[in-house]
């Protein structure tokens, strides 16, 4: 039976996550990658899933995208139990993954990308009517391609990423994962992709999102997934935690000066009666 929660963000009555994971594990070799871990993504709600270096976040990312199988543990769609042994199955189920490197053809433009592998008409192509899906596509995410003609080698970064994304919804799916969609965009480019994330939310769809930039999850994210060697190390709404509690979580750091404050104020104030005025002003 699958975990009931409230997605963040969503008021009413409570709703079954559209992927629900339940004690994930993966080993290779001797290097245990995932360990026990759970994960629930919603409709119409950003996860971001966080960690350092060496966590196993792109080790979950590859099971949920058919890459590698999972050890041990299940993982259930709209609450019934499913297998993902490949790119083809995880595609079919739904879940659609943009990995970092985007796997597009430079020297194709961007209705061909889009299409890849999946054209439109028989014998003969059908360009007239891939150019109009291309861009009544482009348009619902609010795409800033000057024309899907342009071969994809003469694009930026942003929008680079954005014909990755999009080619990603030709299959209508439930749920997209972006593999650090920001890594190495400048700041108008980042906040092109983090307008199209935002996008994917508003069409119902469920985003998980890797990243190491903070401000990006604070941006966009409803929910924020923390792993920390190979482990679950925290589950925390956006709008309720600060980033020391995230940095925290992410390098399992639980005495440093943050901390140490707080715990020096919660004391001040016992002893107090729980008033202490002059506490706040204390560097």
């Amino acid at each position: 039976m699958s975990l009931q929660a409230h997605p963040v963000g969503h008021a009413g009555p409570v709703r079954d996550p559209v992927i629900s994971l339940r004690g994930i594990s993966k080993s290779f070799g001797a290097v245990r990658a995932l360990d026990a871990v759970d994960l629930d993504i919603f409709r119409g709600e950003v996860v971001a899933i966080v960690g350092d270096n060496g966590a196993g976040k792109s080790t979950l990312v590859k099971i949920l995208a058919g890459v590698h199988p999972q050890d041990s543990g299940t993982i259930s769609f709209d609450g019934s139990e499913v297998s993902i042994p490949s790119p083809a199955e995880s595609r079919t189920l739904g879940l659609a993954t943009v990995f970092q490197d985007l796997a597009l053809c430079d020297n194709l433009d961007v209705v061909s990308n889009l299409f890849l592998g999946r054209e439109m008409g028989g014998l003969t192509l059908d360009e007239e009517e891939m150019e109009k899906r291309s861009w009544e596509l482009l348009q619902q995410l609010s795409a800033k391609i000057p024309s899907v003609r342009t071969a994809v080698a003469s694009l930026s970064g942003g929008q680079r990423q954005t014909v990755a994304i999009a080619r990603s919804l030709i299959g209508e799916p439930s749920v997209v994962i972006l593999d650090e969609p920001t890594a190495a965009l400048g700041v108008a480019q980042t906040a092109e992709v983090l307008n199209l994330i935002e996008r994917l939310r508003e069409r119902g769809l469920g985003v998980v999102l890797i990243s190491h930039n903070m401000a990006d999850v604070q941006a966009v994210a409803d929910r924020v997934a923390v792993l920390r060697l190979g482990r679950n190390n925290g589950d925390f709404m956006v709008a309720d935690v600060s980033y020391e509690d995230i940095i925290a979580a992410i390098t399992g750091a639980s005495d440093n000066a943050v901390t140490r404050r707080a715990s020096a104020q919660a004391t001040g104030s016992r002893a107090d009666g729980g008033r202490n005025p002059e506490e706040g002003l204390r560097p």
